[in-house]
């Protein structure tokens, strides 16, 4: 049960900074994106990575409940199709960040 719970509470503290960022709040992002972001692109910046941040929280919560119903049913099928789902889900959040930062910031670092 531990293994479910500690997955899901850090997906759902990356959806929550995800949603923070979604509103144009890019001010948990590092100080060196904030300032290369000109003031007029903060709220699509902030969209973009505020949805890959989500994306990939959603992808800790996802991986989570497949390995709970893994558990419950004595099957590994879930775990698997959640392994799967989950990697699908933490890849695309991860293009979508790396595409704003190359969009607004020039690059990633």
């Amino acid at each position: 049960m531990e293994s479910v719970l500690i997955p899901a509470a850090i997906g759902t503290l990356i959806i929550v900074l995800g949603v923070i960022n979604l509103k144009g709040n890019i001010d948990t992002l590092h100080r060196y994106h904030r300032k290369r972001v000109r003031e007029e692109d903060r709220l699509p910046y902030g969209r973009a990575v505020g949805t890959g941040t989500i994306l990939v929280g959603c992808s800790l919560i996802v991986k989570a409940c497949f390995d709970f119903a893994s558990a419950e049913l004595k099957m590994p099928l879930p775990e698997s199709v959640g392994t799967i789902v989950s990697a699908v889900c933490l890849i695309a959040g991860f293009v979508i960040i790396t595409c704003a930062m190359f969009r607004y910031n020039k690059g990633i670092f």
